[in-house]
């Protein structure tokens, strides 16, 4: 057994799924530190007597890797190389009932509301004094912001309202102080995070206050950088592109998930919006900041995507010229309104769309980024990775979107730039990077 070895305080947390995890176990972290435990984030030793896993249950894909990580934890358990195994997160909240009976050797499973019952399993008290500290998995210079919890929208596919409750707004005050707390850490750029960024205040202030959020927080010292993650376009608040417009903190970057170019399928999704709609919409955005990088995300396969649905959607890509797009296949999601239908598009022919509408972003992001060619841009570099110093430019976020490559070799000491804005000129490109030298 390997029990004599572990180390009694130390608890290792395992985070699975989006950024607002992130957020989330960044957040139990903290208290647990308070607390004082020795905890670590995805520590590869095998020496912690606590192992918490932050659990996603969206999709098909994110589900299996949640009970694959859990299993493969649960064999460790069992082979003594941890006393005590719980699991959080949305899988758990979704998933409880059966999770306890397929897999026993979990301690305890909490949902996404149950920070405080989780600490009190660990005799661990939740420290009020602590809102707005978070121990920072990201790397110094960057961090989540969520800004706001659960979603009102009734979209027909999506479980996240059975996971994570009715949308409820973070007040404007604690959120500028969490602001200032990072600020004080070193970091320097902000991702603002929630299920809808759109519908933020509605609850707290009875209307929509994200551009009052956004001017606050741009008041926050040593803040150079604030984007926006996850907006809903059906009653998109416009004064959110005049603040980006006019204030210089905010990048000149939206995600915004469309899901769908048929208006069948919109209608079908329950999204509140049609193509044309959403075309008028992205016209509007671009008339306002003709430079704006506009991220979205589609679905391929929904029930009921016909050949022409599918074509329509591909036209549309091809029309509107995203800067960033991510596919997924469609996943039948118990619960939801859409598991009634008929899931009638067979999985390779799911991903063989999602496939196509991936070729034409490639050749789109492709044409975009060789007009960047001999051109210079503020980069914010992340990490040292493969020979490379590799950053972003406002146009991208972390992870997901294109990257800047510097080659190490050409820098006396690449480390220090780590961290800190650069300007560089482009001269060279893929479709999803961009290669430069520091000026």
């Amino acid at each position: 057994m390997k029990t004599k070895t572990l180390k009694a305080n130390k608890v290792n947390v395992v985070t699975l799924g989006c950024s607002k995890n992130i957020f989330d176990s960044e957040v139990m972290m903290a208290q647990l530190k308070a607390n004082c435990f020795d905890v670590h984030h995805e520590d590869k030793k095998n020496d912690s007597s606590i192992v918490i896993i932050n659990t996603c249950g969206f999709i098909d894909h994110a589900k299996q890797e949640s009970i694959d990580t859990i299993l493969q934890f649960a064999v460790a358990k069992n082979k003594g190389y941890l006393e005590k195994l719980y699991v959080t997160g949305c899988l758990s909240e979704r998933y409880k009932e059966d999770l306890i009976k397929e897999i026993p050797e979990v301690d305890a499973f909490f949902g996404t509301k149950d920070l405080v019952p989780l600490l009190k399993t660990l005799k661990a008290d939740y420290k009020k004094e602590l809102i707005g500290e978070r121990l920072l998995t990201t790397p110094r210079h960057y961090a989540y912001l969520k800004i706001a919890e659960g979603c009102d929208r009734p979209c027909s596919f999506c479980a996240i309202p059975l996971m994570r409750g009715l949308h409820r707004s973070t007040p404007i005050e604690e959120l500028v102080l969490s602001t200032q707390k990072l600020a004080e850490k070193g970091v320097k750029e902000i991702m603002l995070i929630a299920q809808d960024l759109t519908y933020y205040g509605l609850d707290l202030y009875k209307k929509r206050t994200l551009s009052t959020l956004l001017s606050r927080l741009s008041e926050v010292e040593d803040i150079e950088w604030i984007r926006l993650h996850y907006a809903f376009p059906s009653g998109f608040p416009m004064d959110v592109i005049e603040e980006m417009k006019n204030n210089p903190k905010i990048c000149n970057y939206l995600d915004i998930p469309l899901q769908h170019g048929s208006s069948n399928i919109l209608q079908a999704m329950k999204r509140g919006i049609t193509r044309e709609k959403t075309e008028d919409l992205i016209y509007q955005i671009r008339d306002k900041i003709p430079e704006i990088a506009i991220r979205t995300s589609l679905i391929a396969g929904f029930p009921g995507e016909t050949e022409k649905d599918f074509e329509e959607t591909s036209k549309f890509i091809q029309k509107m010229r995203f800067d960033r797009l991510g596919v997924f296949t469609y996943s039948h999601e118990e619960n939801t309104s859409a598991y009634s239908l008929n899931d009638d598009v067979p999985v390779k022919e799911k991903e063989k769309r999602a496939e196509k509408w991936m070729d034409i972003q490639s050749e789109i992001s492709l044409d975009l980024n060789k007009n960047k060619i001999n051109k210079t841009f503020k980069v914010h570099f992340d990490r040292i990775e493969n020979e490379f110093l590799i950053g972003r430019t406002e146009f991208d976020s972390p992870e997901v979107d294109n990257e800047v490559l510097i080659a190490a070799s050409t820098l006396k000491n690449p480390n220090q730039f780590i961290g800190t804005f650069q300007q560089v000129k482009i001269n060279d490109v893929t479709p999803f990077d961009l290669f430069g030298n520091i000026l």
